[in-house]
């Protein structure tokens, strides 16, 4: 087991990934329902945040059913950081994590996310002066370098230790490559297996079966691996790497009747929180992983992405379980 501050971590530790737009309250629900370990909000901007922009805001959110829960933050202006962890912290989340990993440009054109990987003694200032803020643990996601030629995520690492923070995941690609290409696990293992590094090390890129989460545990070697585009629409993937740890063989995808039942589940919980034509339009990028086994399903698929309506989704949903059950 491992700890961030006063959290127990257990042994191969299940991670979800922040994401913009899909790792909101309802879908880290269901997600920690389905045997994941720690869940992450959406990322937020520490400038929206002390603008009190209301889509910052909402982000801060948090239930009792989703912890542990960290609030993950961006910018690159420490005194906007300090001040909207000391915000993020008082919404009462388990960690605030900072994320120096985004590759998007809008982000890393303002200096913020993975840019922070090219000056370093920024980046560990600023992390300091976070973790000085908040009495609650601090961690933080980057990514192994911004380029082939700048692979610094060693030194990245021993910094960001140094400035306080409790645990550290890194995605296993550089800036350039965006989310392309193969993620590189070696640089994630060489981080974890310093004998200097004393935090826990969590891995991220390209973890998409149950198989492929028990490869990277055995080779590696770090806390948790941490689960991004594998888990949209998918919340059962952890579940059934939680299954082949326990009895070393893979399950099958959930019934239809429970695709249906969670998928149901998901779009009513989404409206309740953010109001019927915001949650059903960002629910959009969840069907195709529900339903993504089921032959034949794509003309329901397009109902499901073109309509408003909750009562027709609904009407949707009940059409798919009476064809294929």
């Amino acid at each position: 087991m491992a700890r961030i501050g006063n959290i127990v971590i257990p042994e191969r530790a299940l991670l979800m990934a922040p994401m913009e737009d899909i790792t909101d309250p309802p879908f880290r629900i269901l997600c920690k329902k389905y045997g994941a370990d720690l869940v992450y909000s959406e990322f937020v901007s520490s400038e929206g945040l002390i603008r009190d922009a209301a889509k910052s805001l909402k982000k801060l959110e948090i239930f009792d059913e989703e912890r542990p829960v960290g609030i993950q933050i961006f910018g690159h202006n420490e005194e906007s950081m300090v001040r909207a962890a000391e915000l993020a912290a008082e919404a009462g989340p388990d960690m605030i994590d900072i994320n120096f990993g985004c590759p998007v440009q809008k982000v890393v054109s303002k200096g913020a996310g993975v840019a922070m990987l090219r000056d370093l003694e920024k980046m560990q200032q600023l992390t300091a002066a976070v973790v000085k803020s908040v009495n609650i643990p601090v961690t933080a996601k980057t990514r192994i370098g911004w380029d082939e030629k700048s692979l610094n995520i060693m030194e990245a690492a021993l910094r960001l230790q140094d400035a306080g923070i409790a645990a550290l995941t890194i995605h296993g690609r550089t800036k350039v490559q965006m989310y392309r290409g193969t993620a590189d696990w070696r640089l994630i293992g060489e981080v974890k297996n310093n004998p200097a590094i004393r935090i826990p090390i969590f891995g991220n890129g390209d973890v998409d079966s149950a198989e492929k989460a028990g490869e990277m545990f055995a080779l590696y070697g770090v806390d948790g691996v941490m689960i991004g585009r594998a888990a949209i629409g998918n919340p059962f993937i952890f579940n059934e790497i939680r299954e082949y740890f326990r009895t070393g063989k893979t399950i099958g995808r959930p019934s239809v009747a429970e695709l249906v039942c969670v998928c149901r589940d998901h779009i009513e919980r989404s409206i309740a929180w953010k109001g019927e034509r915001t949650g059903i339009v960002e629910m959009r990028k969840h069907y195709t992983n529900y339903f993504k086994d089921l032959p034949d399903i794509k003309a329901f698929r397009v109902k499901l992405v073109t309509t408003y309506s909750k009562d027709e989704i609904l009407n949707i949903l009940g059409e798919i379980e009476e064809r294929y059950i």
